[in-house]
């Protein structure tokens, strides 16, 4: 009696978990690998290691699947203002529907891969979908959402430091030009010369005088 007891303590705890506070043992380890087709193109494949080199985002999604209608949108919209590429993972999904979902709705990805039996999925350890995962560089999983993204989640996941080092930045600007700016390397012979001529000249014509005032025109002007 008092097993039968403890079993239904652990299932009662167990039916109110939030599955979206449950941590994902992904997080901070690689990536699962995987080679999947495209759902555009059946003969091309793409390979985790083909991801390799850069950040990417993972969305997992279904035509079935009514939360994934529902997050579509932010998808969509972070894809168009942002330039890390989202790449889709259709799961347990029939094509057609797949790509008429896509035409009815948009389509935000870079590409989307086909998981028809859930295997990938499984190796991710997605507990049903939407779910959306960050992975840098390095092929290592940053974050994962559980459940339709939110603004609040889509925040969170731009906070990853990995997205922050491709957010795109403006070109470093020329300091301004100055009058005390000192001369190219490459010019200075001839800025000498030219300075020694007219010392020679200052001299024939006012003395000691002009010359001292040459010196100190010169030294400002070579640094």
């Amino acid at each position: 009696l008092a097993l039968f007891a403890l079993m239904g303590v652990f299932l009662f705890r167990g039916l109110n978990l939030n599955p979206r506070e449950v941590p994902s043992p992904l997080i901070n380890k690689p990536a699962p690998a995987f080679a999947l087709p495209r759902l555009d193109d059946p003969a091309q494949t793409i390979r985790r290691e083909d991801l390799l080199g850069k950040v990417w985002i993972l969305n997992v999604w279904a035509s079935w699947c009514a939360p994934c209608r529902q997050e579509h949108p932010l998808v969509v919209d972070f894809a168009r203002r942002n330039s890390v590429p989202v790449y889709g993972l259709n799961y347990k999904d029939k094509r057609d529907a797949a790509q008429a979902w896509l035409r009815s709705l948009g389509d935000p990805y870079a590409a989307t891969l086909v998981d028809a039996d859930g295997k990938v999925g499984i190796d991710y350890g997605v507990y049903g979908v939407p779910e959306t995962f960050v992975i840098d560089a390095q092929g290592v999983v940053r974050f994962k959402q559980i459940g339709p993204l939110t603004p609040e989640a889509i925040r969170e996941a731009s906070a990853q430091p990995s997205l922050r080092e491709v957010a795109p930045h403006p070109p470093p600007m020329s300091p301004p030009s100055s009058r005390n700016s000192r001369p190219l390397p490459g010019m200075r012979p001839l800025i000498i010369t030219v300075i020694k001529s007219a010392w020679c000249a200052a001299l024939a014509r006012s003395g000691t005088a002009g010359a001292r005032a040459l010196i100190m025109v010169s030294t400002t002007v070579i640094g």
